[in-house]
This record gives structure tokens, sequence and C-alpha cells, in this order.
């Protein structure tokens, strides 16, 4: 898979884990090549691969 969406992730937007619903609502901290940093309300700061995990973003929080 490639990162597809994610590519267009900036530092500030508001993500959701498509599995991981439990680790609320995330962050993003930095998108860097296929390495996406984000700091979830219950999981804390998580770097996400984004060839394997396609990202939902959040527009209403």
């Amino acid at each position: 898979m490639d990162q597809g969406l994610n590519a267009l992730l900036e530092p500030g937007m508001m993500v959701r884990h498509p599995i991981e619903a439990d680790w609320g609502l995330g962050q993003v901290q930095s998108n860097i090549g296929t390495r996406i940093t984000v700091n979830f309300e219950h999981r804390g700061k998580v770097v996400i691969d984004g060839r394997q995990v396609a990202l939902v973003r959040v527009f209403d929080y």
C-alpha cells in the first residue's frame, strides 16, 4: 500500500486510527516520508507507518 491520502496530513490536523478507536482523537505532530507521528488522547505519541495504516482525517471535533 502506498501512503495515499496520508501524504496530505500536516502537523496540527486531527485524525483517528481506523482500527484502534479506543486511542481517541489524535493530532498529527509530523509527517516525514512514510512515518507519521500522532499524539492520541488515550494512547500518547505513536509513530505510524503510512504504508500500513490509512489514518482517518477528522474535521469536526
